[in-house]
């Protein structure tokens, strides 16, 4: 039995939707966090010291494994069921490129994305600080612009196929595509990225929906 704890609109949460979808494996979700609340527990707590989403958690011949960290359980589940694949090479080098960009994703996009996302999306428009908006859309540009790059020779963020550093990037490049109001440059390679990662079914089921 594997088990997802977390509410469904948590781009972290997305993340790891995405990914068990992609690779085909049963789960059931279930609503904690955010206005669900129940990470306050010593349930929860027990599970996950952080008290934050989302948490996998596996049971097989009555063993129980615990994973928190969404980029953590991506490499988990891709290294346990696309070993040797595309999605999780054997190669040492590729692997070290994904995961290059997937700490990227959480160290140096992630910091203005949750200031664009947070200022647009969960204040108020009269509570909202204008100025650290427009500077952090305007370090998106940059970023998303050093993105647009690698894909336009690659393909996809680590090579010719889809990886767990497109799952955790295309989440919030899904947020980004999707804020009213900023300024963003020309990204043709990037929108051409982004277009194929809107038409796989995963995608769509679990991130291709309105931000809330």
């Amino acid at each position: 039995m594997r088990r997802v704890l977390g509410r469904a609109n948590s781009s972290n949460v997305m993340k790891v939707l995405w990914l068990l979808d992609e690779l085909g494996l049963p789960f059931e979700r279930e609503d904690y966090g955010g206005p669900f609340g129940r990470v306050q527990t010593p349930e929860y707590r027990a599970l996950n010291p952080n008290s934050v989403v989302p948490t996998l958690v596996e049971v097989q011949g009555g063993n129980e494994f615990v994973l928190w960290e969404s980029n953590a359980i991506l490499r988990y589940l891709a290294a346990g069921h696309a070993a040797g694949m595309p999605m999780w090479p054997d190669s040492l080098q590729a692997r070290a490129n994904i995961d290059r960009w997937m700490d990227w994703q959480q160290t140096t996009l992630g910091p203005p994305m949750n200031t664009v996302f947070w200022g647009l999306v969960r204040t108020a428009p009269e509570a909202r600080d204008t100025a650290a908006i427009i500077a952090a859309a305007a370090k998106l540009g940059t970023l998303y612009g050093i993105l647009d790059s690698v894909v336009e020779r690659h393909g996809y963020v680590a090579g010719p196929a889809l990886t767990p550093a497109d799952v955790c990037i295309g989440v919030h490049a899904f947020r980004y595509f999707s804020f009213e109001g900023i300024e963003r440059p020309p990204l043709p390679a990037l929108d051409d990225w982004f277009t194929r990662l809107k038409a796989r079914p995963a995608f769509h089921t679990h991130v291709d929906h309105p931000m809330t």
